[in-house]
C-alpha cells in the first residue's frame, strides 16, 4: 500500500526508509523552494519575453516553441544559481549536506492538448527511473513552478511497486544513451524515435495516485515508483522543476527500493554532486554499480 505523507515531521533517515518502501511525501512551499521557483520564473520570463509562458503554445509554431525550450532548459540546468538554491533547499529539509548528492535540476514542460509531446518536452509513458540506470536509492524531488491541476501533473501506479512489468530496460545502456540519444532531444518535435524503456505488456493505469502541490510545493518519491505524465488537458503548459538525490551511506550499503524488473546497464551515479561542495561522487563508489542491476 502506498501512503502519501502530507508535511510530516520526521528526520531524513526515517523519510528515506519510507520512500524506499514506496510511499510519497508532499510538502508546502518553503523559503528555499520559493527561491528556486522564482529563479526559474525569471529565466522563463526572459525567454518568452512578452508572451505568457503557460499559454505561449497557442501563439507560436511548435518548431519555434521547441527551439526556445532547447535554449531555456540548458540555461536553467547549468546556471550556478540553480545549484546553490538546491543546496539551500536540501538544508531546509534536514539533509546531511556532506552525504547527500544531487544531480543537476531540470526544467520540465508538459504542453496541453498534444501540442508538443516529444523530444525536449517528452510526455513520459509509464516508467521507473530505475529502468534508466538510476540507483535504487534514488529519491526524486518534483516542484511545480506555476499552479497545476489534476489534469497536468503526473500519476503514480502503486499496484506495480512490488510487481514487475515486462519492459525494454534490457536494451538500455546509460553510457550509450548519453553518447547518442540525449543530445538529440530537440530534434524530435512531431514524434520521438529514440528507444526508451517502456512497458512491453499491457498495464493497468488505475488505480493511480495524483498529487497536486501548490507552486513551490515539494513532492518526493522513489525513483523506483512506476509513474507517468498525465495527458495534459488543462489548456496550459505545465512548468516544473525536478532533481534527484542519493545518500552516500545508502549507496554504499545498498539500502534501497526493491528491484522487481530492471535489467539496464551502466549507472547515473557519476552525475551526482555533493551538496556541500559540488564534488562528484567517488569513482570507486560508482564502479561498484557497473555490473548489471
Amino acid at each position: 500500500m502506498t501512503t502519501v505523507f502530507s508535511n510530516p515531521t520526521m528526520d531524513d533517515d526515517t523519510r528515506r526508509r519510507h520512500l524506499y518502501s514506496g510511499h510519497v511525501f508532499a510538502y508546502p512551499a518553503s523559503p528555499g523552494s520559493v527561491a528556486l521557483v522564482e529563479h526559474a520564473r525569471a529565466l522563463i520570463a526572459d525567454a518568452f519575453d512578452e508572451l505568457d509562458p503557460e499559454t505561449a503554445q497557442y501563439r507560436m509554431p511548435v518548431e519555434e516553441f521547441s527551439a526556445l525550450l532547447a535554449e531555456l532548459k540548458p540555461r536553467f540546468i547549468h546556471h550556478p544559481t540553480s545549484k546553490e538554491r538546491i543546496r539551500v533547499l536540501l538544508g531546509e529539509f534536514g539533509c546531511d549536506l556532506d552525504k547527500t548528492y544531487f544531480d543537476v535540476p531540470r526544467l520540465r514542460t508538459s504542453t496541453s492538448d498534444d501540442y508538443l509531446t516529444a523530444g525536449i518536452s517528452y510526455a513520459f509513458h509509464p516508467h521507473r527511473d530505475t529502468w534508466y540506470s538510476a540507483p535504487f536509492c534514488q529519491i526524486n524531488w518534483w516542484i511545480p513552478i506555476y499552479p497545476v491541476v489534476s489534469g497536468n501533473v503526473m500519476a503514480f501506479h502503486p499496484r506495480y511497486w512490488n510487481t514487475g512489468v515486462r519492459n525494454g530496460s534490457r536494451r538500455y545502456d546509460y553510457y550509450e544513451w548519453n553518447r547518442s540519444s540525449r543530445s538529440t532531444a530537440a530534434q524530435h518535435v512531431h514524434s520521438d524515435t529514440r528507444d526508451q524503456p517502456k512497458p512491453e505488456e499491457p498495464i493497468e493505469l488505475d488505480p493511480q495516485i495524483r498529487v497536486v502541490p501548490e507552486p513551490g510545493g515539494v513532492m518526493l518519491f522513489s525513483g523506483n515508483q512506476l509513474h507517468s505524465t498525465v495527458p495534459n488537458t488543462s489548456g496550459k503548459t505545465r512548468f516544473s522543476i525536478d532533481f534527484r538525490t542519493v545518500h552516500l551511506d545508502d549507496v554504499v550499503d545498498r539500502r534501497e527500493a526493491p528491484n522487481v524488473d530492471s535489467e539496464c546497464t551502466g549507472t547515473s551515479l557519476r552525475d551526482f554532486l555533493r551538496a556541500r561542495d559540488l564534488e562528484r561522487i567517488a569513482e570507486g563508489v560508482a564502479l561498484a554499480y557497473e555490473r548489471k542491476n
